[in-house]
């Protein structure tokens, strides 16, 4: 829910950093998939990528939700 006080630089401002963290996501699922490719994946790695990944993922959403304007009930 957005804060009633987010002004247009601020909004600008969660608006690029979503889409850096949109690019760090399609680039890590990038990097995951090359991985699982090579025989013998690293495990460890795989995983811990795809734990940052998922991390990116709630901070996207996270940041999306301060986009959306309220809705009285």
């Amino acid at each position: 829910m957005v804060n009633a006080t987010l002004n247009e630089d601020e909004i600008a401002n969660l608006q690029a950093q979503i889409n850096e963290l949109h690019i760090e996501h399609r680039d890590l699922d990038q990097v995951i998939a090359h991985l699982t490719e090579i025989p013998p994946p690293d495990d460890l790695l795989v995983r811990r990528l795809k734990k940052r990944k998922l991390a990116l993922k709630d901070r996207i959403e996270l940041l999306e939700a301060m986009l959306v304007p309220d809705i009285p009930a």
